[in-house]
């Protein structure tokens, strides 16, 4: 399932916007941002205010600070490529 949805993700139109999977994790060598959903609080947990303000710039600077900071944590050797190819 895993190899036929990989294939079927490269083919036009089906994810359904051309940009769908552009934030995905690796898509660029960086892992997801945090995903939230209804209800607000869930065991302790909160949805982070920012996502609620209806601010879709800061949303989206947030989700990028996000992307960042859980490819730091989780996957240094993937933050220390990304520096390495920066620096070419």
């Amino acid at each position: 399932m895993v190899v036929i949805d990989a294939i079927v993700r490269l083919l036009p139109g089906a994810i359904g916007a051309e940009t769908g999977a552009a934030d995905e994790s690796f898509a660029d060598g960086l892992l997801e941002y945090p995903q939230y959903t209804r209800p607000r609080e869930f065991r302790g947990m909160s949805v982070p205010d920012i996502l609620l303000s209806g601010n879709h710039a800061a949303i989206a600077k947030w989700r990028t600070e996000q992307r960042k900071v859980r490819t730091k944590e989780r996957r240094p050797d993937l933050w220390e490529r990304r520096d390495a190819e920066k620096d070419k």
